[in-house]
């Protein structure tokens, strides 16, 4: 299967704005990307060094039934989706969706990292989020495709539920977003794709051969993979890493508990950083992109948060000079 290609939205931040939104997702559509990606919180706290300090943020399921009404074919996705929201407010909103712009969610979900926001809502900080993407992709696949469901277990309960309408096309994929070795094994154990964000290029392929061996004992195919890379391209790597936070990306790379780390045992150069950043001039994107491809990546997402207020000049780079280069088939339409 040919890899395919995704955007992160400007939802969230000081450059969140309906044009952005709508324009740069037809933009996208024309240029022949695959797929549009919103993150998701409740109450946004911008990530430190990572992020500037706005809290503007754009409701994710909101801001996907919009741009679907805008376009025709592009894919619409969560990367991702907290269950802060109770499941069956989802199956409605996500079957709603596909009803109004037709079969095209992606439903990734992660455990969340901010216990402020469960709280808000009156869901103990302390409970183990993970089990609720569990219950939540069990609930979603029975009241997706059955009626009359009842169900319990420990977070949620209900009886004789039915949500109507389905959604069009059947089952809605349902990937685990994350980049710990937990969340590599739950998407084996039953999700249809694996999403983390930023990662480390070795952590990347270690994780994968986990994966697949599981699979190998398990007998069944890999679900896919994909990845939500950091990016800046311009005409010159010099000004592509300009806007680029490299402190931000090694302090948040020595953070992360469960990465596997350079020879010195930490994030110290822009070259330990590989995999975590997709930076440089197009052909620097080409050959960054070509290593996640040959580590098993199938689905790329370029996440242009550094780079928003030139959100569609970096489309129009990616589209122009990019992504022929990856797949010479698929020829510009803009």
């Amino acid at each position: 299967m040919a890899m395919r290609f995704g955007l992160l939205l400007p939802h969230f931040g000081e450059y969140a704005d309906k044009d952005r939104l709508l324009d740069g997702s037809k933009l996208a559509e024309s240029f022949g990307f695959d797929s549009v990606w919103v993150r998701d919180h409740l109450v946004f706290e911008p990530h430190g060094e990572m992020e500037k300090a706005n809290r503007n943020f754009y409701d994710a399921l909101i801001t996907l039934t919009a741009i679907g009404a805008v376009t025709r074919r592009i894919e619409l996705g969560t990367g991702s989706l907290i269950p802060f929201r109770h499941p069956l407010e989802v199956a409605l909103s996500v079957a709603t969706i596909t009803q109004l712009v037709g079969p095209r969610m992606i439903l990734g979900y992660g455990a969340g990292t901010f216990d402020h926001e469960f709280a808000a809502v009156g869901i103990d900080p302390e409970i183990k989020r993970w089990n609720l993407v569990r219950s939540n992709a069990k609930i979603l696949e029975k009241v997706w495709t059955e009626n009359a469901v009842s169900y319990k277990d420990d977070y949620y309960q209900f009886d004789d539920i039915t949500i109507e309408p389905k959604p069009v096309g059947g089952k809605v994929p349902f990937w685990y977003c994350g980049a710990t070795p937990a969340s590599a094994r739950y998407a084996v154990e039953y999700c249809d794709g694996w999403m983390p964000g930023r990662i480390s290029m070795p952590t990347f392929k270690a994780r994968i051969a986990k994966m697949q061996e599981m699979c190998d004992e398990q007998g069944r195919s890999l679900p896919t993979i994909a990845v939500i890379p950091p990016t800046s391209v311009e005409e010159s790597r010099e000004q592509a890493y300009k806007d680029v936070n490299i402190p931000g990306l090694l302090a948040w790379a020595n953070n992360a508990k469960y990465w596997v780390k350079p020879p010195s045992g930490r994030f110290e150069t822009q070259d330990d950083l590989e995999g975590t950043l997709i930076a440089g001039d197009p052909d620097d994107v080409v050959n960054e992109v070509r290593k996640f491809q040959e580590a098993g990546c199938e689905h790329l997402v370029f996440d242009f948060r550094f780079k928003f207020d030139r959100f569609y000049e970096q489309i129009e780079l990616l589209g122009k000079e990019v992504l022929p280069k990856l797949r010479p088939a698929a020829v510009a339409s803009a």
